[in-house]
């Protein structure tokens, strides 16, 4: 059995629970496109961070602040396996090295697509970035609406969680971190 097919199974079972028909016409098929969806959503189990970064960090000059904002970002809360759907930003003060800015992005996504409490994200994708480039400094802010807020509990359709990760510079100068709060808020 694949393991496509252990949790097609299991969503077999999900829909009998519930009181479901899985004879049905429409559900079918719903196990086995559940799982494959499933899986898809939660690949980031099978990346490894040497791997999605693919050696696309460069020799650098520049010690500037370096932000790429506004990344989608798609996870499951670990706790109702519901979405939780935001933007986040990103930024390092380079020490020598830059990273290639799609490599930022894929990072997210990789710790993205895990089951995963928001606050636990934001370390995982800050203390990403920093093993790999070194920097004196990484900021990261997510901002995350979640379905399991929205959907079910508390029914609260406008809220979005804000965490952030300041390690470095952006941790210990708050002129470092206020620069960095000013332009990802333009």
């Amino acid at each position: 059995m694949t393991d496509t097919d252990s949790i097609a199974a299991h969503y077999l079972g999900l829909l009998n629970a519930i009181g479901e028909n899985p004879a049905r016409d429409g559900l079918q098929k719903t196990p086995a496109r559940a799982a494959k969806a499933l899986q898809y959503l939660t690949y980031g189990y099978q990346q490894k961070l040497a791997e999605v970064v693919n050696g696309a960090v460069f020799e650098s000059n520049n010690d500037q602040m370096v932000i790429t904002q506004d990344i989608e970002v798609y996870s499951l809360c670990e706790h109702h396996i519901l979405p939780f759907i935001g933007k986040c930003h990103i930024a390092y003060l380079p020490a020598g090295r830059v990273i290639g800015l799609s490599k930022l992005a894929r990072i997210a996504d990789m710790y993205a697509r895990r089951l995963q409490i928001q606050e636990n994200l934001t370390d995982q994708i800050a203390n990403a970035v920093e093993s790999i480039t070194a920097a004196r400094g990484v900021g990261v802010i997510i901002e995350a609406k979640h379905m399991c807020m929205m959907m079910r509990g508390a029914h609260k359709q406008n809220s979005v969680m804000k965490t952030s990760t300041m390690l470095g510079r952006f941790r210990t100068d708050h002129r470092t971190r206020a620069e960095f709060l000013t332009l990802i808020s333009d």
